[in-house]
């Protein structure tokens, strides 16, 4: 049990993404998730409102299942699977998000002060999650895939379109973290 707690190295993990990958390659599927929210919505009868979500939503099951795993594996690992709630952070992390106003810095995953019941039950919250929510729908789709699908499968069959993405996505995080979220929070 204590190796499956420990974090793996690179010399296993970056071989099972590889094996994974080409599994994927092999039966000609694509690797990624956002395209899931589209084969949801189109399960839900949007092809009615809009063209765009007129498809044949069969083509993508074995996605819906990628995600239900995802789900299964995210529960499993976090109920399961954490030996311990500290996170090792350097020191000046730990000072940068206290003066940002976080609580409990590194004795936590998820900080209560974007997590919490409340706030998302805030206006507030709602209204982050909401405009977030939008952006990050409207930047997949007009990225034409998220950032597993773009780093993950793009950049090994060496898409340019993917090597920009992956860019774009860095310098919106940098641009995000520096500057955003500090005026949000």
């Amino acid at each position: 049990m204590d190796f499956i707690l420990q974090p793996w190295p690179w010399y296993i993990g970056g071989p099972l993404i590889a094996i994974s990958l080409f599994l994927y390659f092999y039966f000609g599927k694509n690797f990624g998730v956002s395209t899931n929210l589209e084969t949801l919505c189109t399960m839900a009868g949007a092809g009615k409102v809009s063209d765009y979500f007129k498809k044949d939503w069969k083509e993508r099951d074995f996605a819906l299942l990628f995600v239900v795993g995802l789900i299964i594996g995210g529960f499993i690992s976090s109920t399961y699977l954490i030996p311990n709630k500290s996170i090792d952070l350097n020191t000046t992390t730990i000072k940068e998000l206290t003066d940002l106003g976080f609580s409990n810095v590194g004795n936590q995953y998820f900080p209560d002060e974007i997590f919490s019941k409340e706030v998302y039950s805030s206006i507030k919250g709602f209204l982050i999650l909401l405009v977030s929510g939008i952006f990050v729908g409207f930047g997949t789709r007009y990225a034409g895939g998220c950032t597993s699908g773009h780093a993950i499968t793009g950049l090994s069959s060496l898409q340019l379109p993917s090597l920009l993405a992956v860019i774009g996505f860095f310098i919106g995080g940098i641009i995000a973290t520096w500057f955003i979220i500090p005026l949000i929070f």
